[in-house]
């Protein structure tokens, strides 16, 4: 089985070496050797750390490789959605199977991509695009195809859950946990699409398009970064017993499901809580299978190479024995929810004025907004006076007005702290 490599970083190199290391147990389980055909790269004269690979194999002409009649499959760890679009389209039309890696493409165009393997035969795998090593895709989209998912909840980034964990560990401020991050190599030279909540929304996409059956893209999904997020915020998340993470929430709730990425408060209790350091972990909850959570490392050359190279071992096999995998399964065709309409919950710290009739101003606006308060703690006297609101379940567009109106009251100083509460 030869096979076109597309890109040889942190994921391809290690790739190849694994494939170099296992190749005499990747014949046994595929039943056919794994050549490799070609390795498209944009430098091939760079030094790759003494990498076991003929540097013959080395092309610059991405496209070209992929055309090549000696080619069975196609990996692609390149990432972006041009010219990767073109290349991965080219291949499955022309009956070669895909494994990739792409989050950013499958987000934005996946439809394509299924479009062009139904049409050219082929397998397309993408495990290691969501979650590294841990097989979440496959039992998404296979072990679970017999019950009913009806919610998702994740932790996809592992930059900002380092970030996150070190705030809450440690006492330290968003930027001082940033530049520890880049230190330790977590986070990249630029890390906007980590903690933006870029990379996480177009993994909720994904992960909602296989649970749902629903195609949604990375621009239905609602993205909130953790670049607001203060150590005042993590200290207050911990008065109440609880951590924030960054989280990738997919929900589904009569012909509708909602898709959102946020940083939110939850229980010390919960699974998700205990996922520290740059882990990912995802909790499943689906109607006859109960809770299932999913956990390990989400990102780094190994662990995401062994997803694609987990991948190419099905589709070797699918090919030898002429089958191919189930395609895209969209039939639901669900609505997807706008934010505002989405049901959640809300801390919001108010600094307030020290003097009587606060808290019944306070209370007033929520009631015009029609949001149900679950518990209120005062603090301070003085300069130091403030107001800890744990609301009910709401619509978030309520909840989005009812702060936009309690901004405006002479009698609040500052909304000082604004995030969602989940798990509880």
């Amino acid at each position: 089985m030869r096979v076109a490599l597309l890109g040889c970083g942190t994921v391809g190199a290690e790739m190849v070496r694994l494939l170099h290391e296992q190749s005499a147990d990747l014949t046994a389980r595929i039943g056919a050797r794994v050549e490799l055909a070609g390795i498209a790269v944009r430098r091939p004269g760079r030094d790759r750390g003494g990498l076991p690979v003929d540097p013959a194999l080395f092309t610059t002409d991405a496209l070209s490789l992929v055309k090549r009649d000696d080619v069975d499959v196609v990996v692609e760890v390149v990432g972006g959605i041009e010219p990767a679009r073109g290349w991965l389209i080219e291949a499955l039309r022309a009956g070669k199977s895909v494994v990739t890696a792409n989050k950013a493409l499958l987000a934005e165009d996946g439809a394509a991509l299924h479009a062009a393997a139904a049409e050219g035969g082929a397998d397309l795998y993408y495990e290691a695009a969501v979650a590294g090593a841990i097989p979440l895709l496959r039992p998404l989209r296979e072990s679970l195809h017999g019950d009913t998912i009806t919610r998702v909840t994740g932790i996809v980034n592992g930059t900002t859950n380092y970030i996150l964990s070190a705030m809450d560990e440690t006492g330290a401020g968003f930027a001082e946990a940033l530049e520890r991050a880049t230190e330790l190599g977590y986070a990249e030279a630029d890390p906007t699409a980590d903690i933006e909540g870029f990379d996480a929304a177009a993994k909720a996409a994904i992960l909602a398009s296989l649970a749902f059956h629903t195609r949604v893209t990375a621009a239905d999904v609602y993205r909130e970064g953790i670049t607001d997020v203060s150590a005042a915020d993590v200290a207050s998340a911990a008065e109440q017993g609880c951590v924030i993470k960054l989280l990738c929430l997919a929900e589904r709730s009569g012909d509708a499901v909602s898709v959102r990425v946020h940083p939110a408060m939850i229980p010390r209790s919960h699974p998700l809580a205990a996922v520290g350091d740059a882990f990912n972990a995802v909790f499943v909850e689906a109607r006859a299978a109960g809770e299932l959570m999913f956990y390990g490392r989400g990102a780094g050359g190994a662990p995401t190479a062994s997803a694609v190279l987990g991948d190419l071992v099905a589709v070797g096999r699918h090919r030898l024995s002429g089958v191919r995998a189930a395609g895209e399964s969209a039939y639901a065709d669900l609505r997807v929810r706008p934010m505002g309409q989405a049901s959640t919950r809300y801390h919001i710290r108010l600094d307030v004025a020290d003097r009587p009739g606060v808290l019944a101003t306070v209370a007033n606006v929520f009631a015009a907004h029609d949001v149900s308060i679950g518990t209120v703690r005062q603090s301070g006297r003085g300069a130091d006076a403030a107001l800890v609101i744990v609301t009910h379940l709401a619509p978030d567009a309520a909840l989005a007005a009812t702060v936009a109106q309690l901004r405006e009251l002479d009698i609040v100083r500052s909304v000082a702290s604004v995030l969602r509460v989940e798990g509880s």
